[in-house]
């Protein structure tokens, strides 16, 4: 599953929503790889944020703007010349989404389409990759996990909007990309964890703000199964696409990226184990309160990526537990984070070689 450093030194990468959680961790294993980055977003979507923590040792050209401007896009996207582009740029929390519907359509359905129409327009770009989500599955219950073929859908506007952003991608690509000999492929990861990631609503996020003072956790629903996983095991996979997509269109297609089935786990038993991580009697509590409808089950077949790219996660739920509480003690102790994170894309891709 070893990363073709050789692929990667010197190679014009674009990424769209580099000051995010994903977006962060994924500039520096792009830095660790040797590739030349260009960055596209608005600026980092909380406070703090795992960009601006780092982002004095990042090399990385910084664009700021919105994908939902295209003539920005268009221009930044010129400018950079990539070979290969990760859209990232998203509305990604299901609640806001209940709240800003219009918005999340307008970032995850256009914002993707102004990100096709800057690739079409840009000779250099050879290959795309849009990520999505899990959550873009018409979710009818599955005792198995969900595969690429199955029905998209989406009951919220956040994971419905994805769904849109995939078959916007498929159409591009049949419209497009293919007669032009440009490799597109989406992207769909499982719920990921891992230092750096302040947004609210998100399990880990909310436990350490909850611990680190002393509260308990409330958790909506503890019986929710979700396919967690550590940030850099997808992030692993869209690069290894990356690789397989540049100059072979049998890659261009939908791709899931999350942990075998089985190792799914309930949102209580996540909460348990950063609990019990993080000691000093943290612990949690169901909350009450009436919320949005969210699915009880949801795990994702990852067989064709294994088969096909020879990926599968290196870090089970204990390791990713573990390396994301070690992340947060660094950034609670007002320690060296950039360093610390560092120090995790080095070990994680040493384990690949």
């Amino acid at each position: 599953m070893a990363l073709d450093r050789d692929f990667w030194a010197g190679r014009r990468v674009f990424v769209t929503g580099h000051t995010g959680f994903k977006g962060s961790w994924l500039l520096l294993m792009l830095e660790a790889l040797g590739a030349h980055v260009a960055g596209f977003s608005l600026g980092p979507p909380t406070r703090p944020a795992m960009f601006d923590l780092i982002d004095e040792t990042l090399r990385c050209d910084d664009h700021r703007g919105d994908v939902r401007d295209a003539a920005m896009l268009a221009a930044a996207m010129a400018q950079a010349a990539p070979d290969i582009v990760i859209h990232m740029a998203a509305q990604a929390l299901v609640r806001v989404s209940y709240a800003e519907p219009v918005e999340t359509y307008a970032t995850n359905v256009m914002g993707t389409v102004h990100v096709l129409e800057a690739c079409r327009r840009t000779p250099s770009v050879r290959a795309v990759i849009i990520v999505t989500t899990d959550k873009c599955y018409e979710n009818i219950g599955l005792a198995r996990g969900y595969a690429e073929d199955d029905r998209l859908g989406g009951h919220d506007p956040y994971s419905n909007s994805k769904a849109c952003a995939e078959l916007v991608t498929s159409a591009y690509r049949d419209s497009y990309f293919a007669a032009a000999g440009i490799g597109l492929a989406s992207a769909r990861a499982g719920n990921v964890i891992g230092g750096g990631d302040f947004a609210e609503d998100r399990l880990v996020p909310d436990a350490i703000r909850a611990f680190a003072v002393g509260a308990a956790l409330a958790i909506r629903n503890p019986l929710a199964i979700r396919p967690w996983q550590h940030v850099l095991d997808p992030l692993t996979g869209y690069l290894l696409l990356a690789e397989r997509l540049h100059g072979d269109a049998g890659f261009a297609r939908g791709w899931n990226f999350g942990p075998p089935a089985a190792a799914a786990a309930q949102v209580r038993a996540v909460a348990d184990r950063v609990a019990a991580s993080w000691g000093a009697g943290a612990t949690w509590v169901q909350d009450p309160g009436s919320h949005p409808h969210e699915a009880a089950t949801l795990t994702l077949d990852s067989g064709l990526a294994t088969a096909q790219l020879g990926w599968h996660p290196r870090h089970d739920l204990a390791a990713a537990v573990a390396l994301s509480v070690d992340w947060y003690r660094c950034w609670h102790a007002a320690g060296d984070v950039a360093a610390v994170s560092r120090q995790q894309v080095a070990a994680h891709l040493a384990g690949l070689d």
